[in-house]
């Protein structure tokens, strides 16, 4: 017999005989908590009369008398259990518990020995039973050792990682404040929170090979959405001046340290604003959610081999794109307006860049936009720490941002970059529904010539821009890169509640610890 099947064999013989002394932990279905294990840490007051309820992470049977540490998640508090208080059967009770069974305790707020504020437990009831062994670890100076280490079981099994990891739990755990702080914002600004479809018949407002599905009722295939746009932007036909969507997008491409295919977007659009509005609703944001969530607009985020101030107080650097390749690549402004000019001056062969060792070939590529975004990825982006709003992106990767005036080659976008990383997308929006139609006719045309991600045409939102939309802004952002770079995660799965896993067993193999 295996250790972890006679441990489950001895637990479940435990929870037979707690269920004969009467102490069935399924039975009880409430327990009053009036106050968390800091707020009874912080309020101290001896003799106070308390009860609360959490899981034991620490345990110890001394014969007569017994204590176990039981935490709500965020805080724990220690109980005291005497046996010639309890009763003989409520103490055979106590013995019978584990590591990680949840009991609650009642009883008075008092001071041990040894100076450590706990609850002197007048009567507990358990209120689960932990029928496997738990990966807690034990703490000593306020460092966890042991416990779950593994990052495969981590991620696969979250509920463990929640438990048994205090920094991977407040880095998830902050990325569900930092959305409620994105809400709160621009519902402060006057935005309306809306929700669009996530099946889609044309999956558009982006540049993305999507996921498809089949509509059994319909007998038709759908795709899930890439983007929230285009739907947002009818509702701004609609006369809805300000909407925002926060949503889940799907992007059937590759999988790294920044990205995912499945993730979560913020987008927001704004009657009569335009790109420089996108840029103060941005810096505004980012700089409402530190303060919010981490008390401060500055922000220390690990990087390298020590930390990085992040101050989001102030304002963003702002750059131009085709300058800031031309110095970064070794070429003049002026050479890069032209394809057949760009390729001569940076030649035919591959161009790598010394730090990351990304490449691209300038001889492969079809058009200056695919040519200008790679160098931008290769040259560019690793320079871009602090905050940076990048400018002026070309027309043939831009089809849905209005012309810029001054060189109708290029557009009125931005990108947003922090810690080398892409946070967001911005346009002036296309409202002239005949230069969007010939935008997305260019885009159908690079889907016939191989182009997977190639904008689709969609006759659905050009009506809706042929009945007429305002002068409109409108911003995207990566709210799983935005909780990334503020909590100083290393990868995505480290603030995703629940990342995508390969099919496996993931199997927890610990043993008991016991203290």
């Amino acid at each position: 017999m295996s250790t972890e099947e006679s441990i489950w064999d001895i637990r479940l013989d435990k929870l037979q005989r707690l269920r004969d002394l009467g102490f069935d932990p399924y039975k009880v279905e409430r327990w009053s908590t009036p106050k968390s294990a800091e707020k009874l840490l912080t309020d101290f007051v001896e003799e106070e009369p308390v009860s609360f309820a959490g899981r034991i992470v620490s345990y110890r049977d001394m014969g007569k008398a017994g204590f176990a540490h039981i935490s709500d998640g965020d805080g724990k508090i220690q109980g005291y259990f005497r046996r010639d208080e309890l009763g003989d059967d409520a103490y055979e009770a106590y013995k019978l518990l584990d590591l990680g069974d949840h009991i609650g305790v009642e009883g008075k707020l008092f001071v041990t020995k040894t100076g450590e504020k706990s609850i002197h437990v007048s009567s507990f009831h358990p209120l689960s039973k932990a029928l496997h062994p738990l990966p807690l670890g034990k703490e000593k100076d306020g460092h966890v050792f042991s416990g779950l280490q593994d990052v495969e079981i981590r991620n696969r099994h979250r509920h463990l990682d929640l438990m048994a990891n205090k920094e991977g739990r407040t880095k998830l755990l902050n990325r569900a404040r930092i959305i409620s702080a994105v809400r709160s914002y621009f519902n402060d600004c006057g935005y309306l929170e809306v929700e669009t479809p996530l099946l889609q018949q044309e999956a558009g407002g982006a540049a993305a090979r999507p996921f498809i599905t089949h509509y059994n009722e319909y007998d038709v295939d759908v795709k899930l959405r890439i983007s929230l746009e285009l739907y947002l932007k009818r509702i701004i036909c609609g006369d809805v001046p300000k909407v925002y969507e926060v949503g889940r997008v799907f992007r059937n491409e590759g999988v790294s340290y920044k990205h995912n295919p499945e993730f979560t977007l913020l987008e927001f659009y704004e009657a009569y604003a335009n790109l420089e509005d996108m840029m103060t609703h941005v810096e505004n944001c980012f700089k409402y959610v530190a303060f919010t969530v981490f008390g401060s607009t500055v922000v220390d985020i690990p990087h390298e081999d020590g930390y990085l101030s992040i101050d989001f107080g102030k304002p963003w650097a702002r750059v131009d794109m085709l300058d800031e390749i031309a110095k970064h690549a070794g070429v003049y402004r002026d050479q890069l307006l032209e394809l057949s000019s760009a390729v001569e001056a940076l030649g035919p062969g591959a161009r790598v860049n010394p730090v990351t060792g990304k490449r691209v070939v300038p001889g492969e590529e079809r058009n200056l936009g695919g040519l200008l975004e790679k160098l931008l990825e290769v040259y560019v982006e690793p320079t871009l720490i602090q905050p940076t709003f990048v400018i002026g992106y070309p027309l043939e990767i831009s089809p849905l941002a209005k012309k810029d005036p001054n060189d109708a080659r290029f557009t009125r976008r931005f990108e947003g970059y922090i810690l080398c990383s892409e946070v967001c997308n911005s346009f002036s929006e296309i409202n002239d529904p005949i230069d969007q139609r010939e935008r997305f006719e260019f885009q159908v045309g690079e889907a016939e010539a191989g182009d997977e991600e190639a904008h689709p045409m969609d006759e659905e939102f050009l009506y809706a821009l042929e009945c007429g939309m305002p002068p409109t802004g409108g911003c995207g952002i990566g709210l799983d890169r935005m909780a990334m770079m503020l909590t100083g995660s290393n990868t995505l799965r480290e603030i995703l509640l629940f990342p995508y896993m390969r099919p496996g067993s993931g199997q927890v193999v610990e043993s008991e610890e016991e203290s």
